[in-house]
């Protein structure tokens, strides 16, 4: 499979334009390991090396789509991976703060070399369940690997009327937080990686 026909795949899905245009300017081969570069556009998640997968695009899409990026806003990614999710957020908020935390060194490390064109993002090697306190509240969090509950430091560290997108087991959850408390969705029908808390 072309990239165009991915593309062509998310449209179909009536993702929105600027998640589509995106994954266009985003080229996905350049995140997986050279012996998968061929599958690099099929819609499944791939290994990138320690256990690790990168996900699918549909499930990212789906998750960015929940996640309601706006430009400048300050967004965590637990569980950064390859970077791939990054290089799509600073995409969707060029002039937005984005972190991403990566508990395996040398994923960290090869993620923050193909990345250090990107002027707004920063890969942190760390455990992610513990967010990231010195930069709270963040807008946006992205968990990019199954927990079993939600992390309650994640919840603190989210602002009013943040959005938290993250896998609980088999099902993707969104939470946003008001005043009120918060407003929890659930969308069964995932696989992730699990998320790993010291």
């Amino acid at each position: 499979m072309k990239k165009e026909d991915l593309i062509k795949r998310l449209r179909n899905r009536n993702f929105p334009e600027t998640i589509i245009k995106a994954f266009e300017k985003i080229d996905r081969e350049k995140f997986v390991l050279e012996e998968y570069r061929y599958a690099a556009y099929e819609d499944i998640p791939l290994p990138i090396g320690y256990g690790a997968t990168i996900s699918q695009p549909y499930t990212i899409a789906f998750m960015l789509n929940h996640l309601k990026v706006d430009d400048k806003q300050k967004i965590l990614e637990v569980g950064s991976g390859s970077g791939y999710v990054l290089a799509l957020l600073s995409e969707l908020s060029p002039n937005g703060k984005i972190f991403g935390i990566e508990r395996i060194k040398e994923l960290a490390d090869s993620s923050k070399e193909k990345l250090k064109d990107y002027s707004n993002v920063k890969v942190i090697c760390g455990d992610g369940s513990k967010g990231l306190s010195k930069e709270a509240p963040l807008e946006r969090i992205l968990v990019s690997a199954a927990s079993d509950k939600i992390p309650k430091r994640l919840i603190e560290q989210l602002d009013l009327n943040g959005i938290m997108v993250i896998p609980i087991k088999n099902s993707i959850f969104v939470l946003t937080k008001t005043k009120e408390g918060n407003i929890v969705e659930e969308y069964p029908g995932f696989r992730f990686v699990p998320l790993i808390e010291e």
